[in-house]
């Protein structure tokens, strides 16, 4: 688990393999522990919600050439519902001007 803290926020907690895929879509290395300053939050804030956005339109362009079956479920979440917490997180850090960190969680385990 990966855990994301900002003095503007309550922390937000995610699977290492979801955490790194956004901290990569934020125009970072993945390197973990790490943290992002206040002045740059609104850059990387930018570079997710476009990430966000090229993967919602991708996901519903597979949607529309490969439709479910009738009574088959969608059971993956989407990437933009895992990156809410992440993304509000982001938003109230740059309003409050303060730095994002992340780092290894291991209190879950």
């Amino acid at each position: 688990m990966i855990r994301f803290t900002s003095p503007a926020g309550a922390s937000v907690s995610m699977f290492d393999k979801d955490a790194k895929a956004l901290i990569r879509m934020m125009g970072h290395s993945g390197a973990i522990p790490s943290a992002i300053r206040a002045e740059d939050i609104a850059s990387a804030l930018g570079k997710l919600e476009a990430a966000l956005q090229s993967e919602e339109a991708r996901a519903t362009e597979t949607k529309q050439e490969h439709p479910l079956q009738d009574g088959a479920e969608e059971k993956a979440v989407a990437v933009n519902v895992r990156a809410y917490p992440l993304v509000q997180l982001l938003k109230a850090a740059a309003e409050k001007q303060k730095n994002v960190m992340w780092e290894q969680d291991r209190a879950f385990f």
